[in-house]
């Protein structure tokens, strides 16, 4: 295997359920010095985020407050990725990438995780949530149907040319 920018990286991985972790774990343990923090609920991921530094941080969305986690991981620098299988919708993928996730996988997809994760800490910002529309548009538009961006043309078109800049999230109870 060629060396990849995930050798000696540090990842924290948050989902509700353990076997999604093991499976993460498995798709990442062939880097060598790769390692995989993780968390099963909220206070566990919220106080590795705030205990560590990551290169990266994989969230769920339903189970573990992933809008919190992703609020507070995005203000402490960490590239984040959202995976999710029950909060998979286009106002989920707009929240995400509005709140500064690089990337929102649907676990089908996890079997990519490395390449979602190589995109995330070598693309800026803008050209990785492009990337990542390249990989999943099609996805995407079998899922919510061919008409689910026309609602939000502008922003949409901002997101998948690359040129969406989040800005800074308050979030209200």
């Amino acid at each position: 295997m060629a060396p990849s920018v995930l050798e000696n990286k540090r990842i924290l991985a948050v989902d509700d359920e353990p076997d999604v972790l093991d499976t993460l774990a498995d798709l990442l343990g062939e880097y060598a010095g790769l390692t995989l923090d993780r968390a099963t609920d909220y206070e566990t991921g919220f106080h590795l985020l705030r205990s560590w530094s990551y290169d990266a941080v994989i969230l769920d969305i339903m189970g573990v407050r992933g809008f919190d986690l992703l609020n507070a991981s995005v203000h402490l620098g960490f590239p984040t990725v959202m995976l999710t299988a029950h909060a998979l919708s286009a106002d989920a993928l707009k929240k995400s990438i509005e709140m500064g996730a690089r990337a929102y996988i649907p676990k089908e997809k996890m079997i990519d995780i490395a390449a979602f994760l190589e995109d995330v800490m070598t693309l800026a910002h803008g050209s990785n949530v492009q990337k990542m529309f390249q990989r999943l548009g099609g996805f995407f538009n079998k899922k919510f149907g061919s008409k689910w961006m026309e609602d939000e043309q502008t922003f949409w078109a901002q997101v998948t040319s690359g040129q969406f800049d989040p800005q800074p999230v308050i979030l209200k109870k």
